[in-house]
């Protein structure tokens, strides 16, 4: 039984491609061996649903399909039955050409039927087993949480749920399990986990979701390396029983501030060298007054390296200013070494010597190009470690078969709003900060580090945790420190501070994005390829027409008034 995927007429014999989840079988209708099911046949059409009964025989030689499983063997059908018949498809299931996502959505239980997006769910199916299976062997109990939760807007935008019972009063949908997975620590269940839906209203782009997956694990009286070697053991694991990938242990880790200093970014794609250095020390003095008063308002002067420049024309070069304005930068200058000097609109204004120190600290040869930017340091940064992703692709620098993960470690605890104009938590407010800084907290909060970590694989965060906060008194702290009064922290996390009172174990924990993982697993380009019901970039559901008016009464019900 299954679905026509492709019907072909030879000239009298017709044959089927019969499609189902497993694959593929080729069935033949002969009108010498069975001419009334072979008249029956005339009415097949694509995606019609089939049963039949036939002989399973060997191809005529010269006639198998190396392409297909069943390439060697066919059905001659002896009997049919068309179980439902099926109108033309809005677009075509049984090749690879492209469709518009908007149109694939819509018709999502159709585009789920071709065998790429099937592939695509059925190793996330494995990857959710492997991921239990590795769990449960460690000792780890898989255990619910509400998704009926109150509301702490301390991170994302929450999605709020009205009460009927409770007029006036709200849920709010979890982004993460976060406190309730604490408060399983202080339970005394000291491995959990679970494979959870979490929720955040935000803006979209390709691998974000309103709703979306998380591998979520949380583990008592352990340290960073506890957790980071458990965790890399389940990468290790899910890789190897889906992908058949060995995965080199262990991941290599670099500090925040490396990641800044050597990427641009605290997500660094490493399967491509082009790592920032810095020049300031070198032009900070320089007769070059734009690069000199750069330095002297605080800027930095930072550059990259393109090996064997012959690659990129004038024009590649020239066009780059445009693309590093994007990102805040007011162009780029560029040079090409050459044995003795440069190329470069830069040449005459910069002095032998700092050419020949740049050239020493870039280790540039002849035909190298570099790329210098000049700013304040986030702009810097970020233009930087965005070039050095464009370039990589331009250049086919990236070797899309491997699989780079790195742990990025001792992030800073606060990041300053100048909207709010107070510090906010850059992970979350139950990040416990160094030991060593404690004393940071009130004086000096921006270079307060937090025992949190990130692991990072091709450029994108997968997975994100810290060690807990387990004492009630620097729990209290880090509210000072975010600007919440008493009253405030009480009200928004009284019950979590009521239970840190009672005996917490130390703990700490991390959660990935699951879906993020089976995105990359699978190397397509947008996550809502890995989801069977994903909502669009404006976070709506094509399907369904969700989200949509409710009635008069629904609202009056909910003591709800749209203004």
């Amino acid at each position: 039984m299954g679905w026509v995927h492709r019907r072909r007429d030879h000239g009298g014999v017709i044959f089927v491609d019969l499609r189902d989840r497993v694959g593929l079988a080729q069935v033949v209708f002969n009108p010498e061996v069975n001419p009334e099911i072979h008249g029956e046949a005339h009415r097949i059409r694509s995606e019609y649903v089939l049963a039949l009964k036939g002989t399973v025989r060997a191809r005529p030689p010269d006639m198998e399909n190396p392409s297909m499983k069943t390439g060697d063997v066919e059905v001659m059908v002896d009997e049919l039955e068309i179980l439902n018949e099926s109108r033309t498809p809005p677009f075509v299931l049984d090749t690879d050409a492209e469709i518009s996502e908007n149109l694939r959505l819509k018709y999502r239980y159709l585009d789920l039927r071709r065998q790429a997006i099937q592939q695509n769910l059925i190793l996330r199916s494995r990857a959710a087993a492997e991921t239990r299976n590795y769990l449960q062997k460690n000792g780890f109990v898989e255990i619910e949480t509400p998704f009926l939760t109150k509301s702490t807007p301390e991170g994302a935008r929450d999605y709020l749920v009205p009460s009927r019972v409770n007029p006036g009063m709200f849920f709010a949908l979890p982004q993460s399990p976060q406190i309730f997975k604490q408060l399983l620590m202080v339970s005394g269940f000291d491995k959990y986990y679970q494979i959870v839906k979490c929720f955040r209203d935000e803006d979209l782009r390709a691998d974000r979701q309103p709703e979306f997956t998380q591998i979520d694990i949380e583990m008592s009286f352990v340290s960073e390396d506890d957790i980071i070697s458990i965790n890399e053991g389940l990468m290790a694991h899910i890789f190897q029983t889906v992908l058949g990938k060995e995965l080199r242990l262990p991941f290599p880790r670099i500090t925040y501030n490396e990641a800044i200093e050597r990427y641009g970014k605290d997500n660094p794609d490493t399967r491509f060298t082009l790592e920032l250095r810095d020049l300031t020390d070198i032009l900070e003095n320089s007769d070059f007054m734009v690069f000199s008063e750069i330095v002297g308002r605080g800027g930095v002067i930072k550059a990259i390296k393109v090996e064997d420049g012959k690659r990129l024309s004038r024009k590649d070069l020239d066009d780059l200013n445009n693309y590093v304005m994007t990102y805040g930068a007011k162009g780029i200058s560029w040079a090409r070494v050459k044995e003795k000097d440069w190329t470069s609109p830069i040449f005459k204004f910069l002095s032998p010597t700092e050419i020949t120190e740049i050239n020493k600290k870039m280790e540039a040869e002849e035909g190298d190009v570099i790329f210098i930017v000049a700013d304040t340091p986030s702009i810097v940064h970020d233009t930087l470690g965005n070039l050095r992703i464009h370039l990589a692709e331009k250049l086919n620098l990236i070797d899309p078969s491997v699989f780079a993960f790195t742990w990025i470690t001792e992030f800073p605890m606060f990041d300053y709003s100048d909207r709010e104009k107070r510090y906010i938590a850059t992970h979350h407010p139950f990040t416990s900060p160094m030991e060593e800084d404690l004393a940071l907290l009130e004086t000096d909060p921006a270079n307060v580090r937090a025992r949190a970590y990130d692991l990072v694989l091709n450029g994108s965060e997968i997975g994100g945790g810290s060690i807990r906060i387990h004492k009630q008194d620097v729990q209290s702290l880090i509210f000072k420190a975010l600007g919440l009064t008493d009253e405030e922290a009480r009200t928004k996390f009284g019950f979590l501070l009521d239970a840190l009172e009672y005996g917490t174990p130390p703990h700490g924990g991390i959660a990935f994005g699951f879906d993020r993982i089976i995105m990359l697993m699978t190397g397509v380009e947008s996550i809502r390829d890995v989801i069977a019901f994903p909502k669009t970039q404006r976070a709506t559901c094509l399907l369904t027409d969700a989200p949509s008016a409710v009635s008069i009464e629904q609202l009056m019900e909910l003591s709800l008034k749209i203004v």
